[in-house]
């Protein structure tokens, strides 16, 4: 689709310079995907627990698996042993045939590495030999241990080996001669796996790589072609060319081009793969070593997904009679029943962001249920501007607390002040003070303070978004314009610093120019926060109409250079570099200035530093970054003394947007995934992303295709995790918010990118 985007041609301040152009087409995300879902059953549903020997799908759907000498096939979501079927003897296997009846061969079922079953015969292949079950006879002249069998299209059979990968040519077998274009041989010995695609090309699996044999030849894969990972056990065919590799540490899809990679607790019950069956569908079954896995694909809708998850929110997530969102931990892992709601940090950040995805599904669908949670989210956090006055340590009218707790649960001041006092030794602005968890006046609440620069750009992005998209009568909007008035002249009042009880500012509550210009300890913030504060007069503006916002702006950007300063707002040193913590706080400032902002020239050039500071993030396949960032920059053009140029979002980040959207595991629960050992990635120096205020040296770094780990590979809470981070840890005892879903899909569906419902 096209785009016409009108701006106006100024010569305000002589080198932006915006023209009307047509913007560069996207692909809308479709509301209809396949969504993959691991599939688990709980110990009533009598799967089976240990080692899984085999697993098959039949033509009629029915998934069946062998395990300590039994059959048992899955029925209405539980498995039933198939009693005619059961192993007694050591010496002989069973197995089930065509129409379900009871086949034998003479070979010991505990051997056995697989039953191969096509129209014209079934065969049952052990390290040793494979036998045809229909005579019993074993086809000699195989040598070495063997592992898989493959019958072609033209009904050969091939064996992969120790010594090779045979074909079978009459009554004796020959070795297929694997080479590529340089003379390199994939398949001379230990070949671990081999099948037949749907449309008849041969796969075959090896350390070397996998090689793929078609109308055109041979095709050969290793790590720098997208090949996530190679200690292999077999090769599985599926439907519509789709082929899937067994390995002792996960399991690997090729699909039309494209490598993916399952691991870990999320998608099976154990890394180590004997087998993995395909049905018609697509549903993938896996034999592993801690029983039978599944990842079944459900038609299913983005609306549809964020409407589970906002239910998980509603069940699990919300704290407080306010509905604060922020993450839950389980005591016992996986079992949601036992959430337990805890305070954190942040929990003004998160609701806002929370909130603001609300609000923008409520403006693209009107759907009533979306306005009420923007309304409990607008209260909640109206609560932690007003909890903080009154009492014995108030804080000058208009400080944001970060979050609150009921004071009928422990004291947190208690211990406190010593770990302070030990943080501030690394740190020698950290403040130590009492109390950092002052009483509401009523008694009912503790309420934390240090409130961080970071809650307050969640505050001033939700605010303006509330106020224009829900706040529908002139009570409602006077509410949001008394709470913005409240903290912008705060901010105002004291030379733009947040001030805390104790009258000096909190940690990261700096926008003066005393420090930010002045003050060389602040230097690496003097871009964000510049950018900040310009984006938190701008919506004061906006909502409360007051012409004094718009002046005390410009007086920032003419006498203390922030919109220069605004240029450059994160100190890094190119992709996977600086705090993305930072990244997230930007990508909301950006968006609110250049929404709400009546400033033509100083938008014409916050527009190119958002335009320079995406460019640095377009690896990350990040959504809400690349839907805040098309919204402003998409038609756009920046003209310097060179000539004039596109800040159209690059080609691409329409279809990341929509692999993270689409790509998002239904299940947020907290489990481990590793992927430091894959074929497929470049990891990165010490220099990129090495953090000034961190001591985490975690090894990081991207896929060949320079971009970050898909979402399905990485287990986070928020768009502030570091997406360059390769292995994660997590056992299932913390349910995270799907608001890292929400908030982009909303965004997106306001602004066209994505399918209307």
């Amino acid at each position: 689709m096209h785009q016409l985007v009108k701006a106006s041609l100024s010569l305000g301040l002589g080198l932006w310079i915006s023209l009307p152009v047509t913007a560069a087409p996207f692909q809308k995300v479709p509301q209809g995907f396949s969504q993959e879902v691991a599939v688990r059953w709980k110990p009533e549903q009598g799967a089976p627990a240990g080692s899984v020997q085999l697993v098959e799908t039949t033509s009629e759907g029915v998934v069946r698996a062998f395990s300590e000498g039994k059959w048992q096939a899955l029925s209405s979501g539980r498995w039933q042993e198939m009693e005619a079927l059961a192993n007694r003897d050591g010496q002989r296997f069973a197995f089930p045939g065509r129409a379900g009846e009871r086949i034998e061969v003479g070979v010991p079922w505990k051997s056995v590495l697989q039953v191969l079953r096509r129209d014209t015969g079934v065969w049952v292949l052990t390290e040793t030999t494979l036998v045809a079950a229909n005579s019993g006879q074993s086809l000699g002249g195989l040598t070495g241990r063997l592992r898989q069998a493959a019958l072609s299209p033209e009904g050969v059979l091939h064996v992969a080996g120790s010594d090779g990968l045979y074909r079978q040519k009459g009554d004796s077998w020959e070795l297929v001669p694997v080479r590529d274009g340089l003379g390199r041989a994939w398949a001379v010995e230990d070949v671990r796996g081999v099948t037949f695609d749907s449309d008849g090309a041969l796969w075959v699996a090896s350390p070397a790589g996998v090689a793929s044999r078609g109308p055109r030849g041979w095709t050969f894969f290793e790590g720098k072609d997208g090949l996530p990972y190679n200690d292999f056990t077999g090769a599985f065919a599926g439907p519509g060319g789709e082929v899937w590799f067994a390995t002792r540490l996960g399991a690997i899809r090729y699909r039309k081009g494209d490598w993916a990679y399952r691991q870990g607790p999320r998608w099976m019950p154990a890394d180590a793969i004997t087998q993995i069956s395909l049905d018609s569908a697509g549903n993938a079954w896996f034999a592993t070593a801690a029983g039978v896995g599944g990842i079944e694909r459900r038609p299913m809708t983005l609306h549809a997904k964020a409407k589970i998850y906002e239910q998980e929110i509603q069940d699990f997530i919300k704290r407080t009679p306010f509905g604060y969102v922020s993450e839950a931990s389980l005591p016992n892992p996986a079992d949601k029943s036992t959430a337990r709601l805890d305070d954190s940090d942040n929990d003004g950040l998160w609701t806002s962001m929370y909130g603001a995805g609300e609000c923008f599904g409520y403006a693209a669908t009107r759907e009533p249920e979306l306005k009420q949670r923007a309304k409990q989210a607008f209260e909640a956090l109206r609560f932690l501007q007003k909890v903080t006055q009154g009492g014995a340590h108030a804080p000058p009218p208009g400080y944001i607390a970060r979050t609150i707790r009921s004071v009928d649960l422990p004291d947190p001041n208690i211990g406190r002040l010593e770990g302070d006092l030990r943080e501030q030794k690394n740190d020698s602005l950290w403040k130590s003070y009492e109390p950092r968890w002052p009483k509401s006046a009523d008694g009912k609440w503790y309420w934390k303070s240090d409130t961080s620069s970071d809650e307050l750009d969640g505050h001033f992005f939700f605010y303006p978004l509330y106020y224009e998209f829900c706040a529908e009568d002139e009570t409602e909007k006077e509410r949001v314009r008394d709470v913005v008035r409240g903290i912008t002249d705060h901010l105002m009042q004291h030379q733009y610093l947040l001030m805390e009880h104790d009258g000096k500012p909190t940690r990261w509550g700096i926008y003066g120019p005393q420090y930010l210009n002045r003050d060389p300890f602040w230097w690496p913030e003097r871009g964000l926060n510049s950018l900040s504060m310009l984006a938190y007069l701008t919506v004061a503006e906006y909502v409360t109409g007051e012409a004094r916002y718009g002046a005390a702006i410009q007086e920032l950007v003419d006498r203390h250079g922030y919109a220069h300063n605004a240029m450059y707002a994160k100190v890094q040193h190119g992709p996977g570099s600086g705090n993305q913590s930072d990244d997230e706080m930007a990508v909301m400032g950006y968006y609110m200035l250049l929404r709400y902002s009546k400033n033509e020239p100083l938008k014409r050039q916050i527009r190119y530093s958002f335009f320079r500071y995406w460019a640095n993030e377009a690896p990350e396949l990040n959504p809400f970054f690349n839907y805040a960032y098309a919204a402003h920059g998409m038609g756009h053009t920046t003209t310097n003394p060179f000539g004039t140029y596109s800040i159209d979002p690059w080609k691409g980040w329409d279809t990341d947007s929509m692999a993270t959207l689409q790509g998002f595991p239904l299940d947020r629960l907290g489990w481990a995934h590793r992927n430091s050992h894959r074929l497929d990635l470049v990891v990165l120096g010490p220099q990129q992303g090495t953090d000034l205020y961190s001591k985490d040296r975690r090894q990081r770094g991207h896929r060949v295709n320079g971009k970050v780990l898909p979402v399905e590979n990485r287990h986070f809470n928020h768009w502030n995790t570091d997406p360059w981070t390769l292995d994660y840890g997590g056992d299932g005892r913390e349910l995270a918010s799907g608001t890292v879903f929400l908030l982009p899909y909303y965004m997106g569906l306001y602004h066209g990118f994505v399918e209307k419902p």
